[in-house]
């Protein structure tokens, strides 16, 4: 038996780098932490990024049908009509039929959706500001997004 015993393996000595040094990996923990945020930020309006995403996209194109929002986000369409099912019942979006193909939908916000959309809007102004600091301001942000439109 030797006077020196095998050294005990604690956290601090785990070793990561393999994996903390995968981008798709980091890009993951940074997406998560921004959800996780996300959540939080938005938790007494049980709202959801996508959710988000799909109220900003109306109010900002309304009448579009609904096979072209879900297309932008990259939500598949049994997915999307289950999403924007939940919005209309909370009364934020109304479905019609689209003027240039009535057999599809066309999507607008309700009177209550829009108030909702700009206390939300609000909101999220506010944290991603938080971030836009976090990163070291404007031109960083900047940065980031062009390196992650040359993954896309």
């Amino acid at each position: 038996m030797s006077d020196n015993p095998e050294p005990l393996i604690t956290a601090d000595s785990l070793r990561a780098e393999a994996t903390t040094g995968i981008i798709g990996y980091r890009l993951r923990r940074a997406q998560l932490n921004v959800f996780q945020k996300f959540l939080a930020v938005f938790e007494d309006l049980r709202l959801r990024p996508a959710e988000y995403s799909v109220l900003v996209l109306i109010a900002d194109n309304p009448g579009r049908k609904q096979t072209e929002i879900a297309e932008v986000l990259g939500i598949k369409r049994a997915n999307f009509v289950t999403l924007v099912h939940g919005l209309e019942e909370r009364g934020l979006v109304e479905r019609s039929s689209s003027l240039q193909d009535k057999r599809a939908n066309a999507l607008h916000l309700t009177g209550t959706g829009q108030e909702f959309l700009a206390n939300a809007r609000a909101m999220h102004e506010a944290m991603e500001a938080d971030l836009v600091a976090r990163l070291g301001g404007q031109g960083a942000r900047d940065r980031l997004l062009a390196l992650l439109d040359r993954l896309t």
